[in-house]
């Protein structure tokens, strides 16, 4: 066999070799390739939200704190208004009262979810509900709110005197809720033991109390205690490890559960 051929051959038996070698370095990254755009088109489909599914919410997912099963975030809702106009409320019928073991009302919370005020963040405590006077200025005249009581009560199906229930705020003003968004604001049943035609009688105002008592003195976020309030009022405070609080003082301006 001549030089040339045994040439040919040598330098074709090498481009073989580094054809294949090529292919096999390829493939991997290849893989890595679709790997990486197969993620970048999972979050382009979440981000535009198209049929990417909603986070589950877990243990894991939730912010430390937050009361399990308590939404991620509550609604905002407009804030304090210079005048406030009746708001409209549930169907009539289509809310349900939740009770506890101890027969505590709880409100429905596909009626009444909450709401939060926009101008209360941990940053304005000093200036908004930490401040002598500040629910008094923000809260809706018995002449909107007693028209609300009304419309919301048949939303619940509530029968026994309104005299007897309370037109509660679920975040409380004190808490930061907001003062007139209907998502806030709920017929709330007497609790047991009470007397018919002696008016409300209701332990949320203590609880309210003192979660606003912790938070002004920084034993609490502000987040943490509209998420356990709006979980069940009944257990808020010991949710957030704070039993032995003791209640704010008196708001001489305010009245009683603001």
């Amino acid at each position: 066999m001549s030089t040339t051929p045994r040439l040919a051959l040598a330098a074709a038996t090498v481009l073989i070799a580094v054809s294949v070698a090529g292919c096999s370095s390829g493939s991997d990254t290849d893989s890595g390739s679709d790997k990486s755009s197969s993620g970048s088109k999972a979050g382009n489909k979440a981000a535009s939200g198209s049929a990417a599914p909603l986070p589950s919410a877990t243990a894991s997912s939730a912010p430390s704190g937050t009361p399990a099963g308590t939404p991620d975030a509550i609604p905002t809702g407009p804030g304090p208004q210079g005048s406030y106009t009746v708001q409209k409320q549930p169907a009539p019928g289509t809310c349900s009262y939740r009770y506890t073991a101890a027969k505590e009302p709880l409100p429905d919370l596909k009626c009444t979810p909450g709401a939060t005020n926009p101008k209360v963040t941990q940053a304005t405590l000093k200036t908004t509900i930490c401040r002598s006077g500040y629910t008094a200025d923000i809260r809706p005249s018995t002449n909107i709110t007693g028209r609300e009581k009304t419309a919301n009560a048949a939303s619940y199906g509530y029968k026994g005197s309104l005299k007897d229930a309370e037109y509660d705020h679920l975040i409380s003003l004190q808490l930061g809720g907001d003062p007139n968004d209907p998502r806030n604001l709920w017929v709330q049943p007497p609790s047991p033991g009470h007397k018919e035609g002696a008016g409300p009688n209701n332990p949320k105002d203590s609880v309210e109390s003192k979660l606003k008592a912790a938070i002004c003195a920084g034993k609490t976020d502000l987040v943490k205690a509209q998420k356990a309030i709006v979980k069940d009022w009944t257990t808020a405070l010991s949710v957030l490890g704070l039993k032995d609080q003791k209640p704010a003082e008196k708001d001489p301006k305010a009245e009683e559960g603001e």
